[in-house]
């Protein structure tokens, strides 16, 4: 079953890449709204790239659950930080350009230090689903990181407003995933049951109020600070959650830590590389200012 969970959580992963590209390109070119602000996603419905952007996403986001479905949260969400530098192929493609050294350099790293992370810490599964108790802790330690992020974004700009949303959607994204897992789980073909479960709406709210967020982050500047941020945020987030509410477990006795810990640089150096690159994933350097610049048609 791992195998099975690894495979779906690459592609995933995948489907997520070009699902970012897209959208990216098309919040790109819309005014800039606030962090929350609906209006947003209502002008973007409006625009044909992001909404084709919604056909990979949908098939990552099953992808995902499926793989959430037969592996540990501490498993699965690392692997889809693989989604960042994947976008950095994607990006590359759509713009018919070759990928630049430092961002070939910045997928290796972070690929090889992803892959030595998990061989390493031998994720292991937990219990199905956390106790209600565990959920209101989640909720109430996660939203309050968020409620922080926002509340700074509103006074800052640029680069520093962008990592500070992406961090927020990213922690937003691990949320939902662990809330996914739990649907997952608990699903044993009923239709009726999973429809009343209260995980579902939380869960679809969650999703929304990352996606919102994230759509936001998009416009300020340049992608690469929102991208890091989120690729970070996301699967620290999701790791923690598994150790905490699921009761995963991983290894980190003996020499190995020290293995881990030379992963988790390469993962960081890989991120910033991609990421601080002049035309990271994403980056769209053929699409218009967040200022100025029509819709996609």
């Amino acid at each position: 079953m791992t195998i099975l969970a690894v495979a779906c959580a690459l592609a995933a992963a995948s489907c997520f890449a070009v699902s970012t590209v897209m959208h990216q390109r098309a919040a790109k070119r819309q005014r800039r709204h606030a962090a929350l602000d609906p209006r947003l996603l209502l002008r973007l419905l409006r625009t044909r790239l992001w909404r084709l952007g919604w056909a990979p996403d949908v098939a990552g986001a099953g992808l995902q659950a499926l793989a959430l479905r037969f592996g540990p949260l501490t498993l699965v969400q690392p692997l889809m930080a693989s989604g960042l530098f994947l976008a950095i192929l994607v990006e590359a493609g759509w713009s018919r350009r070759r990928v630049g050294r430092r961002d070939l350099l910045g997928a290796t790293a972070g690929l090889l230090g992803l892959a030595v992370l998990l061989a390493a810490a031998e994720p292991r599964a937990g219990v199905p689903a956390p106790t209600a108790h565990a959920w209101w802790a989640v909720a109430l330690g996660t939203g309050g990181v968020v409620a922080v992020a926002l509340a700074l974004s509103a006074v800052v700009a640029g680069a520093t407003r962008g990592a500070l949303l992406g961090l927020a959607a990213g922690i937003l994204y691990g949320v939902a995933a662990a809330l996914v897992k739990a649907l997952a789980a608990g699903f044993h073909g009923d239709i009726g049951a999973l429809l009343v479960d209260p995980l579902l709406p939380a869960a679809a709210l969650v999703a929304l109020a990352g996606l919102i967020i994230n759509q936001s982050a998009y416009q300020s500047g340049r992608i690469a600070a929102p991208l890091t941020a989120l690729t970070l945020a996301d699967p620290v987030v999701s790791v923690v959650l598994g150790v905490t509410a699921f009761r995963e477990a991983v290894t980190l006795g003996g020499p190995r830590i020290v293995v881990l810990a030379l992963a988790v640089a390469a993962i960081v150096a890989g991120v910033w590389l991609a990421g601080t690159s002049p035309r990271s994933a994403a980056s769209g350097g053929r699409v218009s200012p967040s200022t100025g610049g029509p819709p996609d048609p």
